[in-house]
């Protein structure tokens, strides 16, 4: 389970970098959606909130969710500001 919720978090990881191409398009000009990216920063923020507040904290669940705090934020930023 362990190996599991590390590969959980590499593709978790890789999943938010994604949004780096459409923060390129909404500073180029081109936005896209602004809720999808704000619902991903709150869910991931109230995941990180949970695994850090776990009894035993939960590194992968923390670590897998913390970039799209970051990278929704600034997508939903970027995409609104257009």
């Amino acid at each position: 389970m362990t190996k599991l919720g590390w590969v959980a978090t590499a593709t978790s990881f890789l999943m938010y970098i994604a949004y780096i191409p459409q923060i390129m398009k909404n500073v180029n000009g081109d936005p896209g959606s602004s809720i999808q990216p704000l619902v991903a920063a709150i869910n991931c923020s109230l995941w990180v909130f949970y695994g850090i507040h776990k009894k035993k904290r939960d590194w992968p669940l923390v670590i897998a969710n913390a970039p799209g705090i970051v990278l929704g934020l600034i997508t939903f930023i970027t995409a609104i500001n257009q």
